[in-house]
């Protein structure tokens, strides 16, 4: 039996290996495209990151990529979620990166690793675990022998995990590309010579390392050799790599923006992304990734700061549930398939530019077989209309239009297609929750003043807590004669802070909260004899970017003053050399109250269930919503906290948090063309909650009873929560005549049209009205019979089936509800 199973194990690995030597690839480059097994390649390819979604997400994820006309995925890996303690590796769960890898291979899609292991990403400390910042003598991203040893160990160790599972391409799996470092042309100069010693030796070290596919660069002019630059931003056609060897590389297609606490929405539109990426093909590129193509969700304390919401929707493509956000999918898809088919003659065609004034330009790629054109219009005021080669085309405003035999327009940047789709959030069971609740215990802290170090300074907050907590308690005592003239005064409490969030008590009571100013004053009253004051800080995320990230400050920062004025007399105590105790962390988070086992252990109350109470624990049980529908909580009426779902940490909630209605000065100007810019474009969602809905996956929740607890920090009404589902609730087409469209509710049937018009109406998905022109033929009862009661249906937009209209660009725009 022994025998037997040792030979069919043997046959097995000798199966596999067998087959990864079949499939192995040879990945080079020229200047023109990457190459695969010596056939040069237009990469088109999707930032999918695995911690951002579970484990259960990424087989739909990984697949609608795929179906939307990816390549590859790229993902980063993210060194503090690995190595959260030095020498202590995770790769549990959402972290099984070699599950992730092997998912994207099984659909068939390249992989693009970019092992950083700097990544930015809007990634708490920008992907670098706080514990290096704590090692004696460590300088981070700068030429420091400390840090670069465990910068190199750690990227060996990836290197090696992933060779010994055969995924880069030489061994037959799916990794093509890797990348070194991120975005440090950003900052190199500052950083000096051992800014540049720095960048070599990450590329000799990456190098050395002999993974056998091309190193990537982001953001790095002129990277050593043999990285390959590559560019990061909205726009980057224009760019053009120093080394004349490199193919043209966009690493980062940014297809919307990040989201913080108290700061609107920001929307790029599926024209000017699909704009961005013609051009940047019409100009010789090679490979263009979006960054992101799936979001997803910042879980537990994983976002970046300060101030980054745990939503990472980032207005991707698939959104934050990973349904697809229409039309931004359905319109890059169409862009993708037409751009593969033009793939040989991109890549070996000779091309040729032509400019036509007013910021027309034609280009053509020209094979012994075929030639292929793009005509594109940059202007962001008037359209074109262009004689090219004997025939007229209309070119509309910051366009691109694509002719993959220089003749048939079959792709037009501004003419969208794809349907828009409306998601609702609504509950679809009865949602009544009966909440049990119990105070945070702080009297050790508040009360008592005790703590776990002390010393006689102010340190920063990393220093102590590590990053293994959002919270940080300071406690300082001192004592007051009765003579002392700050009795019976009013006296000004006085310090700056930079933990984001900062609390004050004052001899065990509440002095008050700051947040987002960085300095608190508040008066206070003292009593002869011992004086305790306690300040919680609390951290929201730290930084993650810029130069010398890594040493911004956080916490409460010295001088900490209590000032008296009385007349004209000014009196300062300083109690920045006091002796200090420091306490990491909330009593119930410590002892892990919301852990389902734990939690039935300790004693909650059910009657009286307070209100806009700080520092209060809430507890309820709730069956999983029906369906397969993604689940968010409603947690408008909240203020600030964390929140578990059996056990599973959301992330922080700060409902609270309202970006100011001026922040959206420009939501009048949301017009595609023209560059987008973020605080300059788009604005949305001002005069609501920055985030008022929380992602619970599906695989956190139970058949039978789940249980749901919040830790309310600022204070809040948790009778107002809810569990609901996100599904489509309506959707619309507004297409230019001569191409089919399709209207479908995601498996759900069309109720009723909500309006129809073919001509020139006007207005967008919602708020659609007709115009002077339009057809004599009504569209409403036509489409009613076509699609009320139906999953789908689908139709060509032409005078043929909707009767002539008298305008120049006739258009059809359809709402429907699902």
């Amino acid at each position: 039996m022994g025998f037997l199973f040792f030979s069919l194990f043997s046959a097995i690995v000798v199966s596999l290996l067998i087959f990864h030597a079949a499939n192995a690839s040879n990945v080079t480059h020229d200047s023109r495209a990457f190459l695969i097994d010596g056939n040069r390649r237009i990469l088109i390819t999707g930032s999918i990151h695995y911690p951002r979604s579970t484990a259960q997400m990424w087989s739909d994820l990984i697949r609608k990529a795929k179906e939307g006309g990816l390549d590859a995925v790229e993902t980063y890996v993210f060194w503090n979620a690995h190595e959260p303690v030095q020498g202590q590796y995770d790769f549990s769960g959402n972290l099984d990166l070699i599950r992730f890898i092997k998912m994207v291979e099984a659909e068939g899609l390249y992989v693009i690793l970019r092992i950083g292991p700097y990544v930015c990403a809007e990634w708490n400390y920008g992907g670098l675990p706080v514990w290096l910042h704590n090692l004696p003598g460590a300088k981070l991203r700068t030429k420091n022998s400390v840090f670069m040893k465990e910068m190199e160990k750690f990227t060996k160790f990836i290197v090696d995990m992933v060779k010994k599972e055969k995924l880069f391409a030489p061994q037959g799996g799916p990794i093509i590309l890797s990348q070194i470092e991120n975005e440090y042309g950003l900052v190199i100069d500052r950083y000096g010579d051992d800014g540049k010693a720095y960048i070599n030796w990450c590329a000799q070290m990456a190098d050395s390392l002999n993974i056998g596919v091309p190193w990537l660069m982001c953001e790095q002019i002129g990277a050593p050799k043999p990285m390959i630059e590559a560019c990061n931003e909205f726009h980057c056609d224009g760019f053009e790599p120093v080394d004349k060897g490199s193919p043209k590389v966009w690493a980062e297609n940014w297809t919307g923006w990040f989201k913080k606490w108290g700061t609107p929405d920001y929307h790029r539109s599926a024209e000017d992304v699909a704009f961005s990426v013609a051009r940047f093909f019409q100009r010789g590129g090679s490979l263009m990734n979006y960054y992101m193509y799936h979001g997803g969700t910042n879980f537990g304390r994983t976002s970046g700061g300060p101030y980054i919401t745990i939503s990472y929707d980032y207005n991707a493509p698939l959104n934050e549930y990973g349904n697809l956000n229409q039309p931004k999918w359905g319109h890059l898809k169409q862009l993708h398939d037409v751009l593969h088919t033009m793939e040989y003659t991109l890549t070996y065609g000779v091309v040729n530019h032509t400019d036509y004034g007013n910021g027309v330009w034609a280009t053509i790629y020209q094979t012994n077989e075929k030639s292929s054109c793009f005509l594109s219009n940059v202007n962001n005021k008037t359209n074109a209309k262009l004689n090219f080669r004997g025939l007229d085309y209309f070119i509309p405003t910051w366009s691109v239009s694509i002719l993959p035999d220089c003749e048939e327009e079959v792709y037009n940047t501004a003419k969208v297609y794809a349907q828009t789709s409306n998601y609702v959030k609504k509950p679809n069971q009865p949602t009544s929750l009966k909440w049990e609740w119990r105070p945070e215990n702080i009297e050790s802290t508040v009360v008592q003043g005790k703590g776990d170090v002390s010393a006689k300074e102010i340190f920063d907050q990393k220093d102590i807590a590590n990053d293994v907590s959002d919270y940080l308690w300071y406690m300082t005592s001192f004592e007051l004669g009765n003579d002392d003239p700050m009795l019976n005064e009013t006296v000004l409490l006085r310090f700056k802070y930079s933990g984001q969030v900062v609390h004050a008590f004052v001899n065990g009571a509440y002095t008050g909260t700051e947040n987002d100013r960085y300095i608190f004053e508040k008066n206070i009253s003292l009593s002869p004899g011992n004086n305790l004051i306690t300040l919680l800080s609390v951290t929201v995320g730290l930084a993650h970017f810029g130069y010398e990230f890594d040493l911004h400050k956080t916490g409460i920062l010295s001088p900490v003053e209590l000032i008296m004025n009385k007349g004209n007399q000014t009196t300062v105590k300083n109690l920045t050399s006091n002796k200090w105790s420091y306490k990491v962390g909330m009593d119930g988070i410590t002892n892990k109250i919301f852990e389902t086992n734990v939690c039935k252990t300790v004693k909650w109350a059910s009657d009286s269930v307070p209100i806009n109470r700080n520092f209060t624990w809430y507890k309820t049980t709730f069956k999983a919503p029906l369906g397969k529908e993604p689940v968010v909580l409603d947690l408008l009426g909240l203020g600030k906290g964390i929140a578990w779902v059996n056990g599973h940490d959301i992330g922080r909630y700060w409902p609270s948090a309202i970006p100011d209605m001026k922040l959206c000065s420009h939501n009048r100007d949301c017009d595609y063309r023209g560059s987008f810019e973020v605080i300059a474009k788009c604005e949305e969602k001002c005069g609501e909650p920055t985030q008022r809905w929380y992602h619970v996956p599906r695989s956190f929740l139970k058949d039978g009873e789940n249980t749901l607890v919040l830790f309310e920090e600022f204070g809040g009404n948790p009778s107002t929560v809810q569990l609901q589902i996100v599904e489509i609730g309506s959707a619309c087409v507004n297409a230019y005549e001569g191409k089919k469209v399709e209207l479908l509710c995601h498996n759900r049937p069309i109720s009723r049209i909500e309006f129809a018009s073919f001509g020139n109406p006007q207005g967008q998905c919602g708020s659609f009205k007709k115009s002077n022109c339009e057809s004599q033929v009504d569209a409403m009862p036509m489409l009613e019979k076509e699609c009320v009661g139906k999953k789908s249906c689908s139709f060509e937009v032409s005078e043929a089936k909707f009767g002539k209209a008298n305008c120049e660009l006739k258009r059809l725009a359809v709402e429907v509800k699902c």
